[in-house]
């Protein structure tokens, strides 16, 4: 294990998108520090599901599986193999299965907390990988040839390049004096993890209703995790709500599709913004993840983007090391923001306005969209497409 505090990058936010950045970073030899002001939680019961649950895409399984982490992953990692989708407001519906795209599953359900395990033991592994934890950052200072942080330890770390990881209300990014533009929804998202009278069927579920799309994730235990987007006044009734009536009311919600709610754990709220940063570099500095764009969680792409920007930054920065450039160096970096900052806007703005046309009760708009709906899935390429480009086949 290395002990001295010059590092090639630092990365402050030891969430998923952290972790797997140093892991890629890591496992190419470039020396890593990771700083995250969280303790590690070791002792989690085994019968309990983390409410934090993420639709793993095929691509970002691939990336799982470059740095190694994967295997540790895949025994409590559920397929879907189907998405069902259906309106409120109409007969419109639309159905993907792998079977049709001769694909084993179209992703896998993971808790946030086993992929954390996993990343965790690979960096435990990696000998040019150290990892602070739990630790404050109290200063960083621009130095010409770098990034200085200061802990609260009194510890101080030099970077050739500084990497903001640290969520939405990122340290790194203010102190880039980059500008976030944010957009409350006037949402909250419901979470919670629910037993179900019939099985899944390794299938995701999403009825939009005009109040806000409801999942239905299928976990590997037979259970599903859901989230419910509400207006914030909805989503609080919904949480003051009785147990029994909640599960009546999401089983109403939900139209049976899996016949009773049977059973419903702790139910959290999460409230819901839209946010894109400015820009996502200045010198010796680059955001990931959250730290740049936080997206509507309807189609469950948020953290499949933070991945995204985890193999792109990591790619641009194996390749100037390769051609012998500075990692810090804008130009090198700005090929990473050109890369990652276009198909994180679009895919933003298609989650504004998949909410915005499932949102309207406007009787003609309505109309369209059910069309819409039934006309894609008559049309099997078109669905094939959408799912494979979904998969990032």
């Amino acid at each position: 294990m290395m002990t001295n505090n010059n590092f090639d990058t630092v990365i402050v936010g030891g969430g998923l998108v952290g972790l797997s950045l140093a892991a890629a970073l890591g496992r190419d030899g470039f020396s890593v520090a990771v700083l995250e002001a969280r303790p590690v939680i070791s002792d989690w019961p085994e019968d309990r599901v983390d409410l934090r649950v993420y639709a793993i895409t095929r691509e970002s399984q691939r990336l799982f599986e470059r740095v190694g982490a994967w295997p540790a992953m895949l025994a409590k990692a559920g397929p879907f193999r189907a998405m069902h989708v259906w309106d409120a407001g109409g007969d419109g519906a639309i159905h993907f299965s792998s079977a049709d795209l001769g694909e084993p599953c179209l992703g896998y359900i993971l808790e946030s907390r086993v992929i954390e395990q996993a990343l965790l033991g690979v960096l435990a592994e990696l000998p040019t990988v150290q990892h602070f934890r739990p630790v404050t950052v109290m200063a960083f200072r621009q130095q010409e040839d770098g990034q200085q942080l200061e802990l609260e330890d009194g510890r101080t770390l030099q970077a050739g390049l500084l990497v903001g990881a640290d969520g939405k209300h990122s340290k790194v990014r203010d102190h880039a004096g980059i500008h976030a533009r944010v957009s409350d929804y006037g949402q909250q998202a419901l979470v919670a993890v629910v037993s179900t009278e019939r099985p899944h069927e390794e299938t995701a579920w999403q009825r939009f209703l005009p109040t806000g799309p409801l999942a239905f994730l299928p976990l590997i235990d037979g259970r599903c995790s859901i989230v419910w987007s509400a207006s914030s006044e909805r989503a609080e009734q919904l949480l003051q709500m009785d147990a029994a009536d909640f599960r009546v009311e999401l089983g109403e919600a939900f139209e049976f599709r899996l016949g009773q709610v049977t059973a419903c754990g702790e139910r959290a709220l999460f409230p819901l913004q839209r946010q894109y940063a400015e820009r996502y570099v200045a010198p010796r500095i680059a955001l990931v993840g959250d730290a740049s764009h936080v997206i509507h969680p309807l189609a469950g792409q948020g953290v499949n983007l933070g991945l995204k920007d985890v193999a792109g930054l990591a790619g641009v920065l194996v390749d100037a090391r390769r051609r012998q450039r500075d990692i810090g160096s804008l130009p090198v970096l700005r090929r990473y923001e050109r890369a990652r900052k276009g198909d994180n806007m679009a895919m933003m703005l298609a989650m504004d306005g998949f909410k915005h046309l499932f949102g309207s009760s406007f009787a003609p708009l309505r109309r369209v969209r059910n069309l819409g709906l039934n006309l894609v899935d008559a049309a099997q390429p078109v669905k094939n497409r959408i799912m494979r480009s979904a998969m990032g086949l």
